[in-house]
């Protein structure tokens, strides 16, 4: 055997060897699949679903498997939609709201529905419309937060089918034609005016009240001064006859002249007055006070 053949049996070994390794290296590319974190990716065999992949490394038997569809799983937000609703008062309004969901199941959103974002938002404008349709408008202006956690409620039964979670549905307005506003504008005008009235008729009848408290409270007073005095001119008469009924009519006679004597002294206190006229009797009643001092004493 010469070099030439040897050289030639050398380099077709290699060559199968090289095609070896690359075949092997094509099969470990095509059944090796890398699934990012925010993806699950649907594997068919035969154009039938055979599994999903998760996030990590995944094994697939090349050629027979193929990644069909990769899935996003983030949250996703469905473009703002506004839809006219018939409130229970028969008042038009137009609501704008904002749905926010996930794909949990992608197997399920990919055999079962093709246009995911306008098949929620369909539903989703439904589904408004019907819950709208049971409230007046005060109650779908008061109580949003009940609206929104039954639309929610509702829209996840819808989707639960479609292998989708709807993590929030907001309300973000909710508008009235011109004339609606305007009679809102003049009802909310005339309750403004009413309560002013009622505050004004209730000041004016506090007021009253308390006059009234104020008259009741100098008439009961002015009642326990009266009592009180007459208390006391009944315990002075009390004592002027108990006295006289001890001593005599010389103890009412003292008395009285005790007072003459106050009343002629308090006469002669008086500012300015250098000259004191008296009466004949006022001397008989100093006299008279006199003697009966010093017979008490």
């Amino acid at each position: 055997m010469d070099i030439e053949t040897i050289l030639a049996e050398f380099s077709s070994s290699n060559s199968v060897i090289l095609l070896l390794a690359v075949f092997v290296i094509v099969l470990v590319l095509l059944g090796v699949r890398i699934v990012p974190q925010s993806e699950k990716h649907v594997v068919e065999r035969f154009g039938r679903l055979h599994s999903v992949l998760g996030p990590g490394i995944n094994f697939i038997v090349p050629f027979l498997d193929r990644v069909r569809h990769k899935i996003s799983i983030l949250e996703r937000q469905l473009p703002n939609a506004q839809q006219d609703a018939i409130t229970t008062d028969n008042v038009l309004v137009q609501v704008e709201t904002s749905v926010f969901y996930r794909i949990l199941e992608p197997e399920k959103t990919v055999y079962r529905i093709r246009d995911v974002d306008g098949a929620i938002a369909t539903t989703v404008a439904g589904i408004v419309r019907a819950q709208i349709g049971k409230m007046e408008l005060d109650e779908v202006q008061s109580n949003r937060s009940q609206l929104i956690s039954q639309i929610k409620a509702s829209v996840e039964d819808a989707v639960d089918d479609w292998g989708i979670e709807v993590t929030r549905a907001e309300i973000l307005d909710v508008n009235l034609d011109q004339a609606t506003r305007d009679a809102m504008l003049q009802q909310l005008n005339a309750e403004r005016a009413r309560r002013a009235q009622v505050t004004e008729a209730e000041g004016e009848r506090r007021a009253v009240e308390l006059q009234a408290d104020a008259e009741l409270y100098a008439a009961e007073q002015a009642a326990k001064a009266r009592r009180v005095s007459a208390d006391a001119e009944a315990y002075a008469t009390e004592v002027v006859a108990k006295a006289i009924k001890e001593n005599g009519i010389e103890a009412a006679q003292y008395q009285v002249a005790l007072k003459q004597v106050e009343a002629l002294i308090k006469v002669g206190e008086g500012e300015g007055k250098q000259t004191v006229l008296l009466p004949s009797t006022a001397l008989d009643a100093f006299g008279d006070a006199f003697q009966m001092l010093k017979g008490r004493k």
